[in-house]
C-alpha cells in the first residue's frame, strides 16, 4: 500500500473512531438553548415551551439564554465562536442567519456557517398596531398611512433589527403601497410591543402568542390585520391584508429551527436531530406551542431539512436584491 494511501485509511479511521467517541459522550454537560432576543418574545416562549423536553431526551439540562442585538447577529456569533461540538444550538430563523448577514456589515458570518438540525415552529404574522390607530383593516391602513404621509408624518413600524424579515416586510409594504414609512429598530419583539403600547411607534408585523392576543383583547394594542392567507383561530375577527384591495396578495409567515455551527461532528448532528425530532413529536410540546397560535411540522429527515434551508436561503436573498437591500 502506497504511503498516501496509508495515510488517507489512517485519517478515516480515525474519523470514524472519533466519530464512534462523540456518539457515546455527547452530551457530556449542559446543552444551552440559545435565542437571540430578549425574554419575553415569542421566540423566547417557543425555547421555554420545550426545553425541559429536550433535556429529558439529551439527559442532560438544556438552559435558554437570551440574548439581543444587531437583529440576532449577536447571539449567532457567539454560537460560531463556541466550539462546534453541539454543547450550544441556536433557535434561529431566515431572519438572523439569512437577512442579517445581508443588511448589516458588522455580522461576518454567512448562512452557510450554520447548519439547520430541525425544524419546530411555522409562525403566523400579525400585524399590530397602537391601540388608537385610526385603522382596522388593510384598506383603512393604506388610508391612514397615505393621509399621515401627505401631513408629514410618515407611519412609523417596528422590526427586530435592520434586515429583519420584519423589516423587509414593511419595506416591501412601502413599496406595493407607494407610500413613504419610517423604519424603527429594536432589539427584539418584546422591546417592540413596549413601545407599540406606549403609541411610541404604529404598527408592528410580527410572530404572535397568546400574550400579544390577550393585549389586543384587553385593549392595551390593536390588531389591524393578520397576514396569512386565511384569518387565524386566535384573531377569528381580524381580517387578512390579503381581503383588501390595495394589499391583496401580501401573504407572509414564517418558521423557526435548531442550528449548530457547520462544523460540528456528524454524530453529534445525527444525535440532535434524533432528540430534536422527538421533541416535535411529543404531544405535549405540540399541545402548548399549538396553543400559542403556532403550526408544528412533522419532524423532518437532515438531508430535506437542509434543503428547505438551502432553498430559504436563496429565496430570501432575492427578495432583499430586489428591495436594493445595502450592509449598513
Amino acid at each position: 500500500m502506497k504511503s498516501p494511501l496509508k495515510a488517507w485509511v489512517a485519517a478515516a479511521c480515525g474519523l470514524l473512531v472519533c466519530g464512534a467517541v462523540w456518539a457515546q459522550t455527547f452530551p457530556s454537560k449542559p446543552v444551552t438553548l440559545m435565542v437571540p432576543y430578549p425574554a419575553g418574545g415569542v421566540s423566547d416562549v417557543i425555547a421555554r415551551s420545550l426545553n425541559n423536553a429536550l433535556s429529558k431526551q439529551l439527559g442532560q439540562p438544556v438552559l435558554v439564554e437570551n440574548l439581543g442585538g444587531a437583529g440576532g447577529g449577536i447571539a449567532a456569533q457567539k454560537v460560531l465562536n463556541s466550539p462546534a461540538d453541539g454543547h450550544m444550538i441556536f433557535q434561529g430563523s431566515p431572519n438572523e442567519l439569512i437577512l442579517s448577514p445581508l443588511s448589516n456589515a458588522a455580522i461576518k458570518y454567512k448562512p452557510e456557517d450554520f447548519r439547520l438540525v430541525q425544524m419546530i415552529t411555522i409562525n403566523p404574522l400579525v400585524m399590530l398596531a397602537r391601540k388608537d390607530l385610526p385603522a382596522n383593516n388593510g384598506d383603512e391602513l393604506v388610508a391612514y398611512a397615505r393621509k399621515s404621509a401627505a401631513e408629514g408624518k410618515p407611519l412609523t413600524f417596528a422590526s427586530v433589527g435592520p434586515g429583519s424579515l420584519y423589516h423587509l416586510l414593511g419595506e416591501h409594504m412601502a413599496k406595493v403601497t407607494g407610500l413613504p414609512m419610517t423604519h424603527v429598530a429594536y432589539k427584539g419583539g418584546a422591546p417592540a410591543v413596549q413601545d407599540l403600547m406606549g403609541g411610541q411607534v404604529d404598527i408592528f408585523m410580527t410572530p404572535y402568542g397568546k400574550g400579544q392576543v390577550q393585549l389586543v383583547e384587553d385593549g392595551k394594542l390593536k390588531a389591524p390585520a393578520v397576514l396569512s392567507a386565511e384569518r387565524q383561530a386566535l384573531f377569528k375577527q381580524v381580517p387578512t391584508l390579503n381581503e383588501s384591495k390595495a394589499l391583496k396578495g401580501f401573504v407572509f409567515d414564517t418558521w423557526a429551527g435548531y442550528f449548530v455551527h457547520k462544523d460540528t461532528p456528524e454524530p453529534v448532528v445525527l444525535a440532535l436531530h434524533k432528540a430534536l425530532s422527538e421533541v416535535a413529536n411529543d404531544a405535549a410540546v405540540r399541545g402548548v406551542l399549538e396553543a400559542q397560535a403556532m403550526t408544528v411540522p412533522r419532524p423532518q429527515p437532515l438531508a430535506a431539512v437542509g434543503k428547505l434551508y438551502a432553498d430559504n436561503t436563496a429565496k430570501y436573498q432575492a427578495i432583499a436584491k430586489s428591495m436594493n437591500l445595502q450592509a449598513q
